[in-house]
Formats: structure tokens, sequence, C-alpha cells
């Protein structure tokens, strides 16, 4: 198996090297309107969002970043295949604005855009990431009642592009080859995500570790595993330090991102040799948390009535018989992007006869 990688060096709000219907999976985490570190950005795409900010017109430039980040939208609407999925991770922000602190709700704006283009909203998820300080309110401290919550978490937020769902062919075997286990289909499925955590990108340059969020590896990881196969290809529109395609690469799948920055590109080429150790190493996981889960359940005297075909695992389901693991053996650049190939994970793990 081999997939490929393309980074483009340009603003995603024309997807145009990109045609109609040819990305199976959207995952990225755009700037947040009216936090404070993207005001920048977003007045250089669009002067009067500055002038509004200067202003103290909150509401005018939150207005004005949503219409920046529609557009982009609108070329995912364009570029997505019918039944293909749009995660977006994107959080709320307070702040502020000519004397009047409030919430700027994020989330609810992003599903307005996607609803407005036709897309289906599907159940989100909630992921909490770390709060460095000890407060859990602002405002008026201990003394009621003008206090207010702290944001510890973020949304994803997962659409279906149209009514239907992707079809496949009749027994597709990339596809039964990506299934996941049953247990992480119990973990990776709940609406509230408490063991994934926040982490600071770790990047050499100052001025790039300012102007990158956090983003952990796990959530894109798991929402490619989630909603899509081998072989499909994964857009991120506002790619910054590759998150995205170096969870595509370990997973299997094509990836394209998009990024105004090409310093951000040349960080990346200092990660992406080491996908093929980290690619093993997360399959190999994979499969020993699995062998775990099946010893915890013969303890409590439970019995499975599958065996995985490629590995000495039973499974609880007959969807999850022709699970397999294909970890990177070699990544190579190629013009405008990498080239990874991958070899099949042969690895033993507990015998479906063991007692």
């Amino acid at each position: 198996m081999e997939t490929t990688h393309r980074v483009v060096t340009g603003d995603s709000r024309s997807l145009s090297e990109l045609e109609d219907d040819s990305v199976e999976l959207v995952v990225t985490s755009p700037p947040y309107p009216m936090i404070e570190m993207w005001d920048e950005l977003f007045s250089d795409l669009d002067p009067a969002i500055g002038e509004s900010l200067e202003a103290g017109e909150g509401r005018a430039a939150f207005d004005r970043m949503h219409e920046e980040l529609g557009t982009v939208w609108a070329e995912v609407s364009r570029v997505l295949v019918d039944g293909g999925i749009a995660c977006i991770n994107v959080g709320d922000a307070t702040r502020t604005v000519d004397g009047s602190f409030r919430v700027f709700q994020n989330h609810s704006r992003t599903v307005d855009a996607f609803e407005g283009l036709g897309f289906e909203p599907l159940p989100e998820i909630l992921w909490r990431k770390p709060v460095n300080s000890g407060a859990k309110f602002m405002g008026s401290g201990m003394l009621p009642p003008n206090a207010y919550a702290t944001l510890e978490h973020e949304y994803l937020l997962v659409f279906r592009n149209g009514k239907q769902s992707r079809r496949f062919e009749p027994n597709a075997e990339r596809r039964y080859e990506s299934a996941y286990f049953w247990e992480e289909r119990n973990r990776w499925f709940s609406d509230l995500w408490t063991d994934v955590r926040g982490e600071i990108q770790t990047l050499g340059d100052g001025e790039l570790r300012d102007r990158s969020a956090a983003y952990p590896f796990e959530i894109p990881y798991r929402l490619i595993n989630m909603y899509s196969v081998y072989g499909d290809t994964v857009l991120d529109p506002f790619w910054g330090t590759g998150t995205t395609s170096l969870a595509a690469m370990v997973a299997g799948r094509n990836s394209v991102g998009y990024e105004l920055d090409e310093a951000f590109l040349r960080r990346f080429e200092e990660t992406v040799d080491e996908v093929p150790e980290y690619s093993r190493r997360i399959a190999k996981r994979r499969l020993e948390d699995h062998s775990a889960f099946v010893e915890t359940r013969r303890s409590a005297g439970e019995t499975f009535e599958y065996e995985a075909d490629n590995y000495d695992v039973p499974v609880t389901t007959k969807q999850e018989t022709a699970i397999r693991f294909y970890t990177a053996s070699a990544v190579r650049e190629t013009e405008g992007g990498y080239s990874v190939s991958y070899d099949p994970l042969e690895e033993a793990g507990i015998r479906a006869d063991t007692p």
C-alpha cells in the first residue's frame, strides 16, 4: 500500500488545485474568530475586521471573520464527495470588547454555515482541553452574581455532505480492513472525550510556537479512523503544523493541506522522518490494548464468538474479523509533498483459545 501527501502553500478560500468530489474526509482546526492571536490574520484577509475591532464593534468583527471562514467552507462543499464527512475542531471565545465581556459562539456560527451549504449535522463531540489556571471563573471572584464559567472544552463538529451516507461496493476489502475494535468504537463514538488532552506543539521557532494552536495528534487520528477507510484522501484547509497530515500518514490515508506560511512546512520536514517508527508504535499499541481488553473480559467470565483473520486475537463482532493494521515502512519526499509506503503489521496477539 502507498499513500501520497501534498501541501499547498496558498489561501484555502480557493482550493483551485482540487477537483470537485476529490476528497472523502475533511479534518481541520480553523483560526477561532475573536481569539486575539488570530486578529492580525483575519485583519489581513479583510481590513474592515481590524477597523471594527479598533472601533470596539465586536459583533461586526465576529460576523466578518465568519464570512471569511465561510468562503473556505463553500470550497469544502465543492471538493468533498457526496456522503463525505467534515470534522471541524473549534472553540468558543470569551472577550471584552468596548467594555463588555461576552462569549462569541464560534461553534454555533459554524453549524449555521455548514447547514446553509446543505450539510447534515451529525452528533458533535466535546473534548476537554487543559486549563493551566486553578481559577474556574472570572469576573467577581467569590462574590455573586457576576462571575463567569471557564471554557474548558472544544467542539468537534461533524457534518455529512448531503443526506445520504457514502456508498461502497459490496464486501469492499479496504473498508473491512479499516474496521476498529468494538471497545474502540465505544470509546471513540462517545460524545464526550475526557481521555484526550490538548498539547502545545513543540516547535523550534518561538514565533511559530506563538502562532500554533493546541491540537493533539489523537484527535485527527481518531477522526480519520472513524470517518474514512484506507486509501481515502483527507483534506486540512488550515494545515498549520501538519498534525492532520501526520495522522493521515500513520493511518494509511492520503492527505492534502493548505497553509499560508511556508515556515510551518519547513518545520514539518523535521517531523516526517519519524512517521515509520510512530506508525508501528501506534498500531502495536492498539493491538496490545485489544489483547488487554480480551484478557479483562475473559477474567470476568465472558467469551468471544469470533476470531480475527489476521491476528491471533478474538473479537466481539463479525465486522471486526478482517481488521488489519498497516505501518509505514518508508517516507519519500516528492514534488510538492511526500509518498509513504506501508507493510501489513504482522504481530501475534493472544490466542483465541487462551483460557
